[in-house]
């Protein structure tokens, strides 16, 4: 008979298990994580922010900004948020970007696996950015001249004495602004473009006038028009008024203060 050492063998032990299928049971749960959607880029005056759907649950998102010509950079590292500030890795704004949004488990990366993710639309920051509103400083109407001045909005770069680059300082010659005025209580309205800082447009003396101003980047073929500043008006006529009562007071009050005097003696 066959030697019994031949027919019997001892059932495996835990060691036995193959290396591949222990792999395999370990990856499977990372594997299978969602990966983010509705990927937006929200981006005021270069100022931009990831947005991104939906809000994880045994996992967290790693965000990666992949750039053209440029390295790879990582932000919002292991985050649970749905939102990420990019703003410091896109200062090229020329360059075009795509995200990745990364899907890690809880236990954070491995060497083993390359983790699910989610891809961007491409961002071009000086291409897309919205143009913020501009900031109107003074406005005066004297005679047949509505004049006004304004700032440009500030983006979040900054130069190397620290103070903040504008989007003037970005776009120069691409830069426009438009002003749109028309007389109070109208509905006609008429515009003009400057390239300066100071718009000086002949109205009628003898009426109020309402305006506002937003940037254009005439070059661009989406998101030429910036947001519009609020709307302001003058007040030629109710400043008459207003003398005119203070005026009045006044007279009727130094006439009263007289009537005491003469009656008090």
């Amino acid at each position: 008979p066959p030697e019994p050492s031949l027919l019997q063998t001892e059932p495996p032990g835990p060691s036995a298990i193959p290396i591949t299928l222990g792999l395999q049971a370990l990856h499977q749960p990372f594997s299978e994580l969602p990966t983010a959607v509705n990927i937006t880029w929200s981006s005021i005056n270069f100022k931009t922010i990831l947005q991104w759907q939906p809000k994880p649950s045994g996992y967290l998102y790693t965000v990666e900004i992949h750039g053209q010509t440029s390295d790879t950079k990582k932000k919002c590292i292991l985050t649970a948020e749905t939102e990420c500030d990019v703003t410091d890795l896109l200062r090229n704004v020329r360059e075009t970007y795509t995200a990745h949004i990364l899907s890690v488990a809880s236990s954070g990366m491995d060497n083993f696996e390359e983790p699910p993710f989610a891809v961007s639309e491409k961002f071009t920051p000086y291409n897309q950015t919205v143009l913020g509103k501009p900031e109107i400083q003074n406005y005066t109407q004297k005679g047949s001249k509505l004049n006004v001045v304004f700032q440009d909005p500030l983006t979040p770069y900054k130069f190397p004495n620290g103070s903040f680059q504008s989007i003037r300082d970005i776009f120069q010659n691409d830069l426009e602004y438009k002003i749109y005025y028309w007389k109070d209580q109208s509905s006609g309205k008429k515009d003009a473009i400057t390239k300066s800082h100071r718009f000086e447009e002949r109205v009628d003396s003898s009426k109020n006038y309402c305006f506002y101003i937003q940037g254009i980047i005439p070059s661009r073929r989406e998101k030429r028009n910036g947001q519009e500043s609020m709307v302001l008006c003058t007040s030629i006529g109710r400043n008459i008024l207003d003398g005119r009562l203070v005026l009045g007071f006044c007279s009727t009050v130094l006439t009263i203060k007289l009537y005491e005097l003469m009656t008090s003696h």
